[in-house]
């Protein structure tokens, strides 16, 4: 289970340090193989464990050819779907071609999304959870858009 939000730096080879906390469970359920795509809906990257991606990867081929979002959808996500692993210091080399996608640069940041992660342009990130909280705060909002998930 990924949970949180880890500010970490790119290095200068293109890698990135997975936190200490998530490694043994990457090793321990994938051997270290990761699936590193972009993410469809929003400017960052996914990153999935090896048997997260197979199921979602068969999610994915079972979408309709004859439908242009799911070809779209099917595109994005398969196209881009690198192979990486994780070596023995937990560094994960990104894709020259998705850090130029999701314009990542020294500063970055991983979110946990229960099995995934997001992998964001720390200032995109800021600026998006900004918003995010922006919109959620908002009197506009009605109150039955909202799942009730600790009230």
């Amino acid at each position: 289970m990924f949970r949180g939000a880890n500010s970490i730096n790119l290095d200068s080879k293109g890698r990135i340090a997975i936190p200490a906390k998530y490694r043994d469970g990457i090793v321990e359920s994938a051997n270290s193989h990761l699936i590193v795509t972009c993410d469809p809906y929003d400017n960052c990257l996914l990153i999935f464990t090896l048997p997260h991606w197979e199921s979602t990867e068969a999610d994915l081929q079972s979408l309709s050819n004859s439908k242009p979002l799911h070809r779209r959808l099917k595109r994005i996500m398969l196209a881009h779907a690198t192979e990486v692993d994780m070596d023995a210091s937990g560094r994960v080399l990104v894709p020259p071609v998705l850090r130029e996608r999701a314009k990542l640069e020294k500063e970055v940041m991983l979110i946990g999304q229960s099995k995934t992660f997001q992998l964001w342009n720390e200032t995109e990130w800021n600026r998006l959870t900004q918003e995010d909280l922006a919109v959620l705060s908002s009197d506009d909002l009605d109150d039955n858009d909202l799942p009730d998930l600790y009230y």
